[in-house]
């Protein structure tokens, strides 16, 4: 008698239509629009990999994921896609590894960076939506501003104990993330970094108590609320799904637009720089504005704030550092000759006057493929890197 594998031949087309042939019978489901979507995930710890198992077994096409830390023994009781072995690995290159198990055939980039100071803006302008798996305040509300700025819409999905929320921000329609925040949200933010600009070591590293039970049913309604917004369907936009766990109740919350956010900004004219940032000074975007903006004055604008010079007010010495704001610990303030906290001189913008032409963008401590803004007393652009994409060796 044959064996059944000489009877039987199986295209890869017919598998891939066969796996996902159970979403194709919902209605409005569109399985080529998942194949093509890119989705950009924000955090690999318990939320990030329920999101990552969820679109991986959807059959999402293209997947960057971000996280900053290395895997612990504890996140093995909430991580469905880490395993012991894993311990000490990168959160994010072992979750891709684990997403391409899932669904081979998924094109998916693993980032080990803190987002908020070493990704460019031009990541979440890549992307159809983004979704967050953040544990702290500060993170989501660089997403916020940066989704909004490059015109994406992001999710977020915060789990405390047994609960959770779920909530859906589009650009140019307020309410926005940071119209949610309130005055204990600000005081919170403020404690995270010391007036000097310096992150503060003790503020790092939060543990927020966590189930995968909560993870599950968090993660599972961010990812459907995506699934909904590349379909073009209706959403969770500018609303919250809060589920309270030990009565199993659920309820959607409405929040109200802040006149006065400082997140409403889109950049409505973004010009692509044909040079790689660490080819491209900061006189030849001078001069470019110039001819672009037709003006003699004019002013590059930086996506953050950059740490220019450390300086000793005991003894007076100077160290050009040039690094995103916040990357620094308080510790690397220390003056190496007395030991004094130094001042912290930064910059968010440059006109020409500082002796800066000559180093290059990167050189400055932005990270690739980022949007630097040039500004007229009457015109305003923005400039993408993105040369840089090619460097980023983006999922296509």
């Amino acid at each position: 008698m044959d064996s059944l594998e000489s009877k039987v031949t199986v295209t890869s087309s017919e598998l891939e239509e066969d796996r996902f042939s159970r979403f194709e019978l919902i209605g409005w489901w569109k399985q080529d629009v998942l194949s093509k979507a890119k989705v950009l995930v924000i955090g690999a710890g318990a939320l990030g990999n329920e999101i990552l198992k969820n679109l991986a077994l959807l059959g999402v096409g293209h997947i960057v994921v971000i996280d900053m830390d290395n895997i612990e023994m504890s996140n093995l009781s909430r991580s469905v896609l880490f395993r012991e072995e894993d311990i000490g690995r990168s959160k994010a290159e072992v979750a891709a590894q684990r997403v391409c198990e899932i669904y081979p055939q998924c094109r998916i980039k693993a980032i080990t960076a803190n987002v908020m100071y070493d990704v460019g803006l031009g990541l979440v302008g890549w992307a159809d939506v983004v979704i967050g798996a953040l544990d702290n305040r500060e993170a989501r509300l660089w997403i916020n501003r940066s989704a909004w700025k490059m015109n994406r819409p992001w999710i977020d999905g915060a789990i405390e104990g047994i609960n959770g929320v779920v909530r859906v921000f589009m650009p140019g329609r307020a309410p926005c993330y940071e119209c949610t925040l309130g005055e204990r949200d600000w005081e919170i933010l403020a404690k995270r970094m010391s007036c000097n600009l310096l992150t503060r070591e003790q503020m790092e590293g939060g543990k927020t108590p966590t189930t995968p039970t909560t993870s599950s049913v968090i993660a599972g309604i961010q990812v459907q609320e995506a699934i909904k917004l590349l379909h073009g369907m209706p959403c969770l936009a500018g609303k919250g799904f809060v589920f309270e766990g030990m009565n199993h109740t659920s309820y959607l919350v409405e929040y109200t637009a802040n006149d006065d956010c400082m997140s409403h900004e889109i950049f409505e004219a973004v010009l692509e720089w044909p040079k790689k940032s660490d080819e491209t000074t900061v006189g030849d975007l001078l001069d470019f504005a110039r001819s672009e903006l037709r003006a003699a004055d004019v002013v590059l604008e930086f996506s953050r704030d950059i740490i220019w010079k450390l300086k000793c007010h005991k003894c007076g010495e100077e160290t050009e550092v040039f690094s995103s704001a916040g990357k620094l610990r308080t510790s690397d303030g220390l003056c190496p000759k007395d030991g004094e906290m130094r001042d912290v001189i930064t910059m968010h913008s440059y006109g020409g006057r500082g002796g800066l032409e000559q180093k290059t963008v990167a050189s400055l401590g932005l990270p690739l493929w980022d949007v630097i803004t040039i500004r007229s007393d009457t015109n305003v652009r923005q400039i993408i890197m993105s040369a840089d994409m090619s460097a980023a060796q983006m999922p296509d």
